[in-house]
């Protein structure tokens, strides 16, 4: 029997912990926070480097995994998803991996997270109208049984996590 081994995680040649101690990285930080497609000829006049040098630690953050990515955001509604909801899902017996399986493959299932509590399992889904979500809602009940909450309202909108203290935006 041969043992397979595990794909080993990218390799971050830099300290998260020590990228942030410094001042300049975090003003970088800052600016890229508010405005992620800035130029780095534009992101080094605000932070007073050249566009060079403001390249290197902006790929040195990415590197480290301190940027780990640059996203898209489009509006669910927009494309003709306006039903949003959480479902909270509690697995049956020996069926943990097929639910995480089964999310993966449901383009209508946007997150997936594994929780604590009663529940083992929490997504995020849109669907175009209450019929497609309950669709997707009975694709997991030969697994599990599923909790739902309709979002109604949004009164605070996805936002960066916050900088260390001393760092204003």
């Amino acid at each position: 029997m041969l043992n397979k081994r595990q794909p080993r995680p990218p390799v971050r040649d830099d300290n998260p912990g020590s990228l942030l101690a410094d001042a300049v990285n975090l003003r970088i930080l800052a600016e890229m926070r508010g405005q992620p497609r800035i130029t780095m000829s534009e992101l080094g006049r605000r932070v007073r480097l050249s566009a060079p040098a403001v390249t290197e630690r902006v790929q040195r953050l990415e590197r480290s995994g301190v940027i780990a990515g640059y996203r898209l955001e489009l509006d669910p509604a927009a494309l003709g998803y306006p039903v949003s909801a959480y479902v909270r899902i509690r697995p049956g017996p020996g069926q943990l991996r097929r639910i995480a399986e089964l999310a993966a493959e449901i383009p209508e299932v946007t997150e997936c997270h594994r929780i604590t509590g009663e529940d083992c399992f929490i997504m995020r889904v849109h669907a175009s109208a209450i019929d497609q979500f309950e669709t997707v809602l009975d694709k997991f009940l030969l697994y599990g049984q599923t909790t739902s909450s309709i979002v109604q309202s949004t009164p605070v909108q996805p936002r960066p996590l916050p900088l260390p203290e001393g760092v204003s935006p």
